[in-house]
């Protein structure tokens, strides 16, 4: 296992976590604004805390699920823990200006 510190090794994964799309949106989750949380835990254990645009997002099995996928997919990654919340609701405001700007709202 690689021996990356917590800024190094989180940066990998928020560039994993860049590969993944809602289907239906073409700008990545990260910069859509539904990561809410990263943490890099003892052991290279990583939890991130997320949204969708909806609860009743048709990819609301798929997108966390590819989410954990590329983020195991980092070779420095121990364990991986999804967790997904509607605390605060996703509002278009959580986009970055890039992903704003990509999407015509700026």
């Amino acid at each position: 296992m690689g021996t990356l510190d917590k800024e190094a090794l989180e940066a990998k994964v928020i560039q994993a976590i860049k590969m993944v799309y809602d289907p239906e949106i073409p700008v990545d989750v990260y910069e859509l604004g539904l990561i809410y949380d990263i943490q890099i835990l003892a052991m290279n254990n990583v939890q991130v805390t997320m949204t969708l645009t909806s609860p009743s997002c048709p990819s609301a099995e798929q997108i966390p699920s590819e989410i954990e996928e590329r983020i195991r997919a980092v070779e420095e990654v121990n364990d991986v823990q999804i967790d997904l919340t509607f605390e605060p609701p996703y509002h278009q405001d959580m986009m970055s200006d890039a992903a704003k700007l990509e999407l015509g709202f700026m």
